[in-house]
């Protein structure tokens, strides 16, 4: 039972530890603060945290919508169930949802949906793109590009989308008119967007993972990731970190802040064929072309389970609500609670026959699988993959016009800056514990000012000894005699305190009063 203080005093719910953020023993305090003003802001962060997580506690007696699964009754089994029976048996709204759109000349065909799962974007490998509100029906925009298309990838709503291309990785608005023309993203096979960002991020055959800022314009980095051609990748949802498959069976996680991988994972013995990373960031499948398919953990990058594969699996994808889907050839195998226990039988299964799937992708909210294959496009009925509950100030898959531009302003308005991206991302606004370690003591302070003294005792006058003046020590005086740095000037000050100190040696020796003397009490004040 968790227990909060609240502005009506104590208050107690049962249901308060499911909405707490995962700080693991660290909780924000203003006792680690010696500062007044610091610590007033903390305990105000810290009430307004408090009231968060009372209010959604509160408010979760509202959601009343639950996720619906397969059941089978007595020996039934329910990946023995075929689409047509599910569609039967579901309402005609979601019947209409599982389109088969039949296109044969242009495929294979890779697939993506928008990030509040409204529209769908298909690319097929011949150059045919497509992007279309697929619940409606309505064809957005239409293009053949008469070139290899290798991936598509919506930007931060359905309005922008970006192509990999045979070379160039372009960026298309709704109506398919080309905006930019990459030209650093040279030969791309795979794109990810990160919505919080702002980043367009892309690897292909070049071995280098780079990041575009799509607010801007400008290329935040370019890492070289010295593993040869990347065959996989995916990003994490939970912290924005981009995870990479090799050919040497290597899965490296990568942040733009640092140009060497944060981990590097053999994750498989043959080359890695897919990846998939579920909402939460804890566990990520990896697919490898050794037929293996294994269950990972991230926290502690631990392999905690392993399956086999008739063949090598094409394509991986995690749904909302961890159902983890799989195709490897025609087929389509869908898992259950595959992340807590070893599964035996699959929770669905699906066949395409005479075609070759190329990727899989839930789409949001949805209890919709869609499959690009080489003779189309198919959407799957798959019960209880989708968030039942979704956030409308997060995503808002019923937004207007007016609603999703004030989004749009608000998120670039609200954008992280790329140095932000870690591999714990609660790292960020914590409080140092070490500071107060590190602040200097009176005793420090003391022995600094005792080693200036003993410094400047060591800085006796030299002799005044004159250097050989060649033709080159010429030339490059006069070629750094404009160069001011932060060298230049502390030669400068030593010998002028040299300087200062040679004279009044002299001075003493010839018995001469010192220059402080000599402008007497009114002038030596301005010396």
């Amino acid at each position: 039972m968790g227990k909060f203080t609240g502005k009506n005093g104590t208050i107690e719910r049962e249901n308060t530890a499911k909405f707490e953020r995962g700080l693991g023993d660290y909780k924000k305090s203003s006792k680690f603060s010696r500062d007044k003003k610091l610590k007033h802001g903390l305990r105000k962060v810290d009430n307004q945290y408090k009231e968060a997580v009372l209010s959604a506690a509160s408010t979760e007696m509202l959601l009343q919508e639950d996720v619906g699964y397969l059941e089978a009754e007595g020996m039934e089994k329910t990946y023995k169930f075929k689409q047509d029976e599910i569609k039967t048996a579901v309402d005609q709204s979601t019947s209409n949802k599982a389109l088969d759109l039949k296109l044969n000349e242009f495929g294979p065909y890779t697939l993506d949906y928008s990030r509040n799962g409204t529209h769908l974007l298909i690319g097929g490998q011949k150059g045919h793109i497509a992007s279309m509100d697929w619940r409606r029906g309505e064809l957005k925009s239409e293009l053949h590009l008469g070139e290899t298309v290798n991936a598509v990838k919506y930007l931060q709503n359905e309005q922008f989308f970006a192509v990999a291309q045979k070379k160039y990785t372009f960026i298309y608005d709704h109506e398919g008119t080309e905006l930019h023309r990459m030209k650093q993203h040279i030969e791309v096979k795979h794109l990810e967007f990160l919505p919080y960002h702002y980043l367009l991020a892309t690897a292909g055959n070049t071995g280098f993972l780079k990041y575009q800022d799509v607010s801007t314009g400008v290329l935040v980095n370019e890492i070289r990731t010295k593993l040869g051609p990347t065959l996989a990748m995916r990003q994490n949802p939970w912290n924005a970190i981009i995870h990479l498959g090799s050919a040497t069976g290597v899965v490296s996680l990568w942040s733009p802040s640092s140009n060497e991988p944060l981990v590097k994972i053999q994750s498989c013995r043959g080359p890695v064929k897919s990846l998939a990373i579920d909402r939460s960031g804890n566990y990520m499948a990896v697919a490898g072309a050794d037929k293996s398919l294994k269950i990972w953990d991230v926290r502690n990058y631990k392999e905690l389970y392993s399956y086999h594969t008739p063949t090598p699996a094409s394509s991986l994808n995690i749904s909302d609500t961890g159902l983890l889907s799989v195709s490897w050839g025609p087929h389509v195998t869908i898992w259950k609670d595959a992340f807590k226990q070893k599964q035996n039988s699959p929770y669905m299964n699906h066949l395409i026959p005479g075609s070759r799937i190329q990727n899989i992708r839930n789409v949001p909210f949805e209890d919709i699988l869609g499959v690009g294959h080489s003779t189309g496009v198919t959407n799957l009925i798959v019960p209880g993959a989708g968030e039942a509950n979704f956030d409308a100030l997060e995503i808002n898959p019923y937004e207007t016009a007016k609603q999703r531009q004030e989004t749009e302003v608000r998120s670039l308005m609200q954008k992280l800056p790329a140095d932000s991206i870690s591999l714990d991302p609660n790292y960020i606004g914590t409080v140092d514990k070490r500071s107060n370690d590190k602040r200097l003591k009176p005793s420090d302070l003391r022995d600094l000012a005792s080693k200036d003294t003993d410094d400047e005792k060591k800085l006796l006058p030299r002799a005044d000894v004159k250097g050989k003046n060649s033709a080159l020590r010429r030339h490059l005086r006069k070629k750094q005699q404009n160069v001011i740095d932060q060298r230049k000037m502390r030669i400068e000050a030593n010998l002028k305190k040299e300087k200062d100190l040679r004279a009044n040696k002299l001075r003493k020796e010839q018995g001469l009063p010192e220059e402080r003397e000599l402008l007497g009490p009114a002038l030596s004040r301005f010396k």
